[in-house]
Parts: structure tokens; sequence; C-alpha cells
């Protein structure tokens, strides 16, 4: 959503780092190309002009032009008043559901801004992860199939659903939605209501009965984050008749410019909570502006890739893992996994955009270099080539072998000898922790370019004890990212090689 923002703001950082002094006029020439930036972005004008004000109040100080890296100093002002246009620093607002059940969460929106799917998502999240039972209710009379898509979608979400009743109208299905979930000890009541391809007044209308019969804890409006300044434009003609609570943005994975996600907080003074970040049901992630404002500045989000790690990891397969990792044992079944692992959490692609300075163009490099998510389904597909004794003993897989292998899986015998090598250099670590600790992996690692001694940054990551790297990045990458590892990945079983570069995700 912000590559083509992340990429201008970075240009313009670049120019400001290199130098040894700022003056007033070099702080005016970088805050109009961040102006021109944001606008590009489609970012409303009056937003635009606060935060250019906002920056230059703080940016033209005395000690920021005397300050020892004044470059810096503006990077983190920039950071700080995008912090503060997108929410501030405070924890991320969520929802409010305490209180005697069911608590209403009405979702409100345009035709095509993604209700429905919001709705089965958010049912998806509350279930998870506030444990809460929810049912969801379609008022959508007129679209057709929308009731029976929310039902499918409820399915998916594995959350209850309000059976339909053919001819009933929007308002009476609220009461029934509400007194269902009262006589069925549901938590919460999601309605969906119907939309429009634009606002007209019988929308409105039917939108404030509904919430008046219905008393919602919580009325979010769905706005579709590529629709651009349309969407401040409705936010701000919903919030004037209905008791809005909070916004969701939809769509923010997409190509868009990202001007609606800067824009809408501060149009409308409401706080952004969600936004959609695939077509998944799990594909809903709560809104932090600190994180946002890093992943705009080029500082990825980690915190979000250890959330991914902690949710699609299988807990019970890295404790096994770690067990056969004390005993020196680690085979092609547990490479699979770890492969595996790697694909539910979003694949190398999925990964490597919420790493910091890892823009589209960067990823697009990765990928044409191999390192992309076609290399884990190949490297998959060669393990599932293998009899069950060689994937336990890849030792007994010579040439013949390795021929047949490549044939099943429709790859040249070379790759096959790369996944083979990169197995077998693996299993030499795994011995390593298992005779030593995570500190035997040090041993023989040397920093890219010589040196003797230990890589640095791998000193600096095993500290804590965790070996963890992650695959297709290079040292300096993993540097970057504050030293962080993937929990639950087999103890860290996806390394970095003694070049710096990850084991079997290197050059071809």
């Amino acid at each position: 959503m912000f590559d083509a923002l992340t990429e201008r703001l970075s240009g313009v950082f670049d120019k400001l780092t290199g130098r040894g002094a700022l003056s007033e006029k070099d702080v005016d020439a970088a805050l109009r190309e961040i102006r021109v930036a944001l606008l590009e972005a489609d970012v409303a004008l009056p937003v635009v002009k606060d935060f250019v004000k906002t920056v230059k109040e703080r940016a033209v100080g005395e000690d920021v032009i005397r300050a020892v890296a004044p470059g810096q100093q503006v990077i983190k002002i920039v950071h700080d008043a995008l912090v503060g246009l997108l929410g501030g620093e405070g924890e991320p607002e969520g929802l409010s559901l305490t209180g005697e059940p069911p608590i209403v969460i009405l979702m409100a929106g345009l035709q095509g801004s993604g209700k429905t799917t919001t709705s089965a998502k958010l049912a998806r999240r509350i279930q998870t992860r506030d444990k809460k039972k929810v049912l969801l209710a379609s008022l959508d009379t007129r679209r057709p199939a929308a009731m029976e898509q929310l039902q499918q979608m409820a399915e998916q979400a594995e959350a209850g659903f309000l059976p339909i009743v053919q001819g009933q109208g929007a308002v009476d299905i609220a009461k029934r939605a509400v007194q269902a979930g009262r006589l069925q000890g549901y938590d919460v009541v999601i309605l969906d209501t119907a939309g429009r391809t634009s606002i007209d007044e019988d929308l409105m209308a039917e939108a404030k009965a509904i919430s008046d019969v219905s008393n919602p804890r919580e009325t979010l409006l769905v706005a579709d984050a590529l629709t651009g300044q349309d969407a401040v434009e409705t936010a701000r003609r919903f919030n004037e008749r209905l008791p809005l609570t909070g916004l969701v943005l939809t769509r923010m994975d997409g190509d868009g410019r990202g001007g609606a996600a800067l824009s809408m907080r501060h149009v409308t003074g409401l706080p952004i909570k969600f936004v959609g970040v695939s077509e998944k049901v799990d594909g809903l992630d709560a809104f932090d502006a600190k994180r946002m404002a890093g992943r705009i500045l080029g500082r990825g989000d980690i915190v979000a890739l250890v959330e991914k790690a902690a949710e699609e990891v299988d807990q019970e397969k890295a404790e096994r893992l770690a067990r056969k990792m004390a005993k020196g044992k680690f085979d092609m079944d547990d490479l699979a996994d770890q492969l595996n692992q790697l694909k539910k959490m979003g694949g190398l692609g999925g990964i490597m955009g919420l790493l910091p300075g890892m823009n589209k163009k960067m990823q697009a490099q990765a990928a044409a270099a191999g390192m992309d998510d076609n290399l884990l389904k190949q490297q998959t597909a060669i393990i599932s080539s293998m009899t069950k004794e060689e994937r336990r003993k890849p030792e007994l897989i010579k040439a013949s072998r390795r021929k047949r292998i490549a044939a099943g899986a429709g790859v040249g015998v070379p790759e096959v000898n790369k996944l083979l090598k990169m197995h077998r250099q693996m299993a030499d670590m795994m011995k390593k922790v298992g005779k030593k600790g995570p500190k035997g992996l040090l041993s023989g690692f040397t920093p890219p370019g010589g040196g003797g001694g230990p890589d640095p940054a791998l000193v600096q990551r095993m500290k804590g004890g965790n070996a963890g790297g992650l695959p297709g990045l290079t040292d300096n990458q993993q540097s970057s990212s504050g030293g962080s590892s993937l929990p639950g990945l087999g103890g860290g079983a996806l390394q970095l090689g003694p070049d710096g570069l990850p084991i079997g995700f290197g050059k071809k």
C-alpha cells in the first residue's frame, strides 16, 4: 500500500543523512519533497498542510540544526509526526467487549467496501483471541445472495449464523439477532448491514433505525483504502449520522497510494481499529499507529512478524523437533516441517514485507535471485519425491536416487544437490546444538569477508540463547531488524551459513 510513499521518503532521508550539518534551507527543501510525496500518495491537502507545519516547527530548532546527526533527528521528527497523524503513541484502541452480553457490533459502509468479509474476519478474531462466542447476522436484504455469502463465511470463521427468514426487513432481523444472541448464550452479535454504491438518504435512515433498535456497543465503518479520498468523504458523512466508534480499512495489501489511511484519522477524529491485510478469514490485523509509521518509513514491522510466528507456528512440532535436536538429529521430514511453517506465515515474500528496508523493489530483486515462494514449493516437492527411508536417512541418496527424485519433482539434479547440501549443513548445526547448546553454533562461523572469529551479528542474536534466523536474508538484513528471530521454528532450524548468507537460500 505505501511502497511508493516509502520510496519517495527514503530518497528524501538519504539526502539528509548524507549531510554533516543542516541549515533551515536544507530542512525547507526536504519538507517540500515530503509535501509532494504525501500529495502524490493521495493524502488530503489539509492533512498535508498540518503535517508539514508540525514537522517544520520541530525540525528548524537549534537542537536539530546543531545535532551530531541532524538528518537522523529530522527522520525521527517525521516518524513521530506520522505516529501522531495516525493515532498517537498509546496502545491500539481495541473493541469494548465487556459488560452484559450480547455485545452488539454494527458494521456500516458502502457496497463493495468489504463489510461482509470483514464481519466474518472480525468474528474469527474475537473467537480466537478474546475467546468469546460470536453470532453473525446479515441485514442486507437487497444485494443478491448477500445473506448466503455471510453464511458461508461464518462457517469458515467457525462462528454462529442467524438463520435466514425470507421477506423479513433489516430492522426486524436486527431485533431477532439480538434476541437470539441473548437466548442462545452468545457473547457478541455482529450485524452486517446493507450498503449502497453511494451514500443516499434511504441508506442512512436504515442504518440509523438499526442502530436505534440494537443499541450497538461498537459501530465500525468499513472503508476501502483503495478508493482514496472518496473513502475519507464517506467516513465524514457516516460520522455525521451514526455514532461511529472506529474505522476498519480494507485492502491494505493492495497497490493503492495509501493516502486514505493517513487522512481518515485526522479528518474524522475516529481511531482506525483494524486493517484488512488479505482475503483469508484470518487476514485482519489490529491497527497500531507506531508500527504503521515504521512501515511507511521503511523500518518494517518486526512485532507483526513475531505475532504471525506465534499464531502460525505449530508448537507441538517445534517442541518435538527441539527434543530431536537435543539428540543431534534432524532429517528431511524436519526440514519439510520448517518449510511448511514458513508457508503458513505468508512465505518468504510475506516475511520480507515486514522486514526493515525490504520494499517491493528489493523483494523483486530477491525473487529474481531465486529467493521467493517458488523456492519453498520446489524444495517441498523434492522432499515429497523421496521415499520414507530416504527422508529418514538422506545419506542413502546417491547418484541414481538423485536422478529419480529430480524427475519426480520436475527439477534438475543440481536442485536436489543444493537441497541435500542445505540439509547437511543444517544437520551439522543441529548436532552442535545437541552437544554444546546454541553457543556450539558459533564455532567455525566467520564474519563475511573473514576475520577469523565468530560473526558479531550472530553472537548478538545468540546472547538470548536463541539461534533462530530468517531464511532468505543476508546477515545485514537480519541485524537491521534488531536481531529478531522467529520463535518456535524448531528452535532455530533455519540458519545463516559461514558466508553470512542463509543456508540453501543464497546464490544459485
